[in-house]
C-alpha cells in the first residue's frame, strides 16, 4: 500500500533520536519498572476533569487512575500502592501538580493543508468563497507524499494542544494513514467521495477503500467538499457505502450564502431537504459550519441526530457568518455540538482551547456559553459526534486517552481553590497552552513537553523546505 511507503520515509526522516524519558530528569514524574508498559498508575492527581455517562461535569480531587493494556480500569483513591505491580507510576501531585482532562477531540480538520500555513494569509481574504478559489491554485502543485508530511506535522501540533482524536477530510487517505501510524493519532480519515482539489476521487475509489478498512490504523470515512458540487446519484452511492460499512459522512454545509444558492441551482433543493431526499440526513452525519440555516432546517437536524462542528475562528476570518448554536440548544441541547480547528489557512493555531474561547466571544452577545458546556464540546460532545463512546470521559472502561496540565504555570494560576471549576475557565480564557504531558490509548506520546516518536526540530526543518518547493511550483502553474 501507498501509506506504507510514506511511512517508512517519515520515519526514516522524522524519528526521534533518544529517548524523552531522561529528557530532564529531575523534573521528571515517571517511574518506570518496565519500558513496555502495559499496567500504569496516574497517582494522587489533584484534579481530574472529565463528564459521566449522563453528560454531568464531574470534579474529582486526589484520585488516581489505573490503566492497563490502554483501558481506564479504576479511578480511584489511591492508599497503600504496591509500585511493584505497575510497570510505569505518573506522580501528579509533584511540583504543583497537574491537572488531567480526557484528551481533547477535533471534529473538523484538514491536516493534508499544513503546509499552506503563511501560503494564504488569514487577515488578507476576502471571504470564504475566494479563500476557496485561492485554495484550489496552491492545491494543484501537491502531492501525496507533501500531504503525507504536512499531516505529520497538523498532528504532531494537535497533539501539543492536548487533541488526541480528530476528524480529518481531505483527498489522499494514503497521506493521512501514514501521519496517524507515525504519531499514533486517533484519526478518522474521511477521504473525499467528490473533492474540491482532485478530480480524479470518486465514490468507487472510496469503495476500494473500505474493502481494506481492517488493515488500516486511521478509520475510514467519507467526505465531500460541497453537496452542491455532487450529483444525487453520487450521493445514493455514498449512502449505499455509509450504510454497508456503517461510516461516518462529513462534509462543509451552508458555509456561506453563495453555497445555498449553488445547491438550490444545481438540486432544486436547499441542503437539508436534499439529504433527507437521499436519506442522509441522519446521525451518521457529520456537517460544518452550519451557517445559513432556517429555524425548520434547524429542527428537523436536530432530529435527526446529527452531528455538528462548531468552527467559529474559521468562520469570523473568512466572514462566513455565525452559527445559530442557542437556536439549536433549544431543540436538541448541546449533546451534538462539537468543535473543529478546521485547517492552519482558517485559524491562526491548532488549539482547540483557543477555538473554545472563541465560540465563547462568538456568541456572548446572545448569551454567555458556560466554560461547562465548552468543556463537554471539546470532549463527551465530542465523543458523541464521532460515534466514539469509548473516548471523551475519564470512566472504568475508557479508552486511556489524557492530557496532563500543569498547575503552576501561567494561565492556569491564579484560581479559586474553593472552586476547582474555575480551573476550568482560567484555561479555555487565559491558557491556549501546551500539555505537559500526553497520553492515547495508555502510552505517553509526549513526555516533558517532548515528543516521543517525531523529531520536532527535523520535521520543521523539512516543512519549511517543501512549503518553499510548494511555492516555487505554485508560481509555475500560475
Amino acid at each position: 500500500m501507498l501509506y506504507k511507503k510514506f511511512l517508512q520515509k517519515i520515519e526514516n526522516d522524522l524519528k526521534i533520536s533518544g529517548a524523552g524519558d531522561d529528557a530532564n530528569p529531575e523534573h521528571d514524574r515517571y517511574l518506570i519498572n518496565n519500558k513496555n508498559y502495559q499496567k500504569v498508575l496516574i497517582k494522587n492527581i489533584p484534579y481530574i476533569f472529565t463528564c459521566d455517562k449522563d453528560e454531568k461535569l464531574l470534579c474529582k480531587k486526589g484520585f488516581s487512575i489505573e490503566i492497563e493494556a490502554g483501558v481506564i480500569k479504576k479511578v480511584f483513591k489511591a492508599k497503600d500502592i504496591n509500585q511493584k505491580y505497575y510497570d510505569l507510576i505518573y506522580d501528579a501531585s509533584k511540583r504543583g501538580g497537574v491537572i488531567v482532562t480526557p484528551g481533547l477531540i477535533n471534529t473538523h480538520a484538514h491536516i493534508h493543508m499544513y503546509h499552506l500555513r503563511s501560503a494564504m494569509m488569514l487577515d488578507e481574504g476576502e471571504g470564504v468563497d475566494q479563500a476557496i478559489a485561492d485554495m484550489a491554485v496552491w492545491q494543484k502543485s501537491d502531492t501525496d507524499e507533501q500531504m503525507a508530511y504536512a499531516s505529520v506535522a497538523d498532528l504532531t501540533e494537535q497533539q501539543k494542544f492536548g487533541i488526541t482524536t480528530t476528524l480529518t477530510q481531505g483527498p489522499s487517505f494514503n497521506a493521512h494513514e501514514a501521519a496517524a501510524r507515525a504519531t499514533h493519532h486517533n484519526l478518522i480519515n474521511a477521504v473525499s467521495a467528490v473533492s474540491n482539489s482532485r478530480p480524479s476521487n470518486n465514490p468507487e475509489m472510496v469503495k476500494k477503500i473500505f474493502e481494506k478498512k481492517s488493515e488500516y490504523f486511521s478509520i475510514p470515512a467519507v467526505s465531500l467538499h460541497y453537496l452542491y458540487k455532487t450529483k444525487i446519484s453520487e450521493l445514493r452511492e455514498i449512502k449505499e457505502m455509509i450504510d454497508e460499512n456503517n461510516s461516518l459522512l462529513t462534509f462543509h454545509m451552508a458555509e456561506s450564502d453563495f453555497v445555498v444558492k449553488q445547491t438550490l441551482k444545481k438540486h432544486k433543493l436547499r441542503e437539508v431537504k436534499l439529504l433527507e431526499t437521499v436519506g442522509l440526513l441522519n446521525d451518521r452525519s457529520i456537517a460544518s459550519h452550519v451557517l445559513h440555516v432556517n429555524d425548520s432546517e434547524i429542527k428537523r437536524m436536530a432530529e435527526s441526530g446529527m452531528g455538528i462542528a462548531h468552527l467559529p475562528t474559521s468562520n469570523t476570518i473568512h466572514k462566513s457568518g455565525i452559527f445559530p448554536i442557542f437556536r439549536f440548544m433549544k431543540v436538541a441541547g448541546s449533546r451534538k455540538i462539537s468543535l473543529g480547528t478546521d485547517s492552519v489557512i482558517s485559524k491562526n493555531r491548532l488549539d482547540i482551547l483557543t477555538e473554545a474561547y472563541q465560540a465563547r466571544l462568538t456568541h456572548i452577545f446572545k448569551r454567555t456559553l458556560k466554560f461547562g458546556t465548552l468543556f463537554k464540546m471539546m470532549t463527551s460532545s465530542g465523543a458523541n459526534v464521532l460515534h466514539m463512546p469509548q473516548r471523551g470521559r475519564i470512566l472504568p472502561g475508557m479508552q486511556a486517552d489524557l492530557a496532563f496540565w500543569k498547575i503552576k504555570d501561567r494561565g492556569c494560576i491564579p484560581y479559586d481553590e474553593k472552586n476547582p471549576f474555575s480551573l476550568i475557565g482560567n484555561m479555555i480564557t487565559h491558557n491556549g497552552r501546551t500539555v505537559r504531558d500526553l497520553m492515547i490509548n495508555g502510552k505517553f506520546v509526549i513526555k516533558n513537553r517532548r515528543h516521543q516518536l517525531i523529531d520536532e526540530s527535523k520535521l520543521l526543518d523539512s516543512i519549511q523546505k517543501r512549503h518553499i518547493r510548494m511555492r516555487r511550483r505554485s508560481r509555475k502553474i500560475d
